[in-house]
């Protein structure tokens, strides 16, 4: 993952982080931001390559949450898992690489909001991405154009500072992050499989 490193945190339970980034350049593996190119489909290789993870037997679903809400410390090294909307990509230090498919009426929105410090960041990766407020309690919603509430939710941020919530395929909609009197808002879609699924430009003011 190729980010600005002045905007990045380097705190001690994130060191492992640089374990992994090495561990995918030596695999030739290009890490575009929290971006990955994406394969043809391989259920065989996926399931290979999330056994060699400890996540046999998980589903899609099972596999980003899980992944998503691991210490960063306790992270998979040498595995990369990029979110985009129509599937979960995987890739290993050998070079294999696979996808999931994502649930056919949902996608995976990881959000990172920020005080002072982001990184750019488009299709989100599980096992990289970092972001400025880890463990951090947020009310998220997301509001569709006619009105209607989508998603409420409040709870911690994850340890890399992301929160994901699952939204409804075919929207464009208003994502709304508040946390301790400061508040962010961006529009988000889910029309397309170019959408993004890492929001790192929700500034909390």
């Amino acid at each position: 993952m190729n980010h600005d490193t002045s905007t990045l945190f380097t705190l001690p339970r994130r060191r492992k982080l640089s374990a992994v980034l090495a561990a995918l350049a030596v695999a030739g593996i290009a890490l575009p931001g929290c971006t990955a190119p994406t394969p043809d489909a391989d259920p065989a290789a996926a399931q290979e390559i999330l056994a060699s993870h400890e996540l046999a037997g998980l589903d899609v679903g099972e596999v980003i949450e899980r992944l998503e809400a691991m210490p960063v410390a306790d992270r998979p090294d040498r595995l990369l898992a990029s979110v985009q909307p129509d599937a979960l990509v995987l890739r290993d230090e050998s070079g294999r690489e696979s996808r999931l498919p994502m649930p056919r009426d949902t996608v995976y929105v990881s959000i990172a909001p920020f005080r002072e410090h982001t990184h750019e960041c488009h299709f989100h990766s599980l096992t990289t991405c970092l972001g400025e407020l880890s463990d951090t309690e947020v009310r998220v919603s997301v509001t569709s154009e006619d009105g209607k509430t989508l998603v409420e939710e409040t709870r911690p941020t994850e340890d890399n500072g992301f929160i994901g919530i699952w939204v409804p395929r075919d929207i464009e909609a208003t994502l709304t992050v508040e946390s301790e009197g400061l508040t962010g808002t961006v529009p988000l879609s889910t029309t397309s499989p170019d959408d993004r699924t890492c929001i790192t430009d929700l500034q909390l003011l």
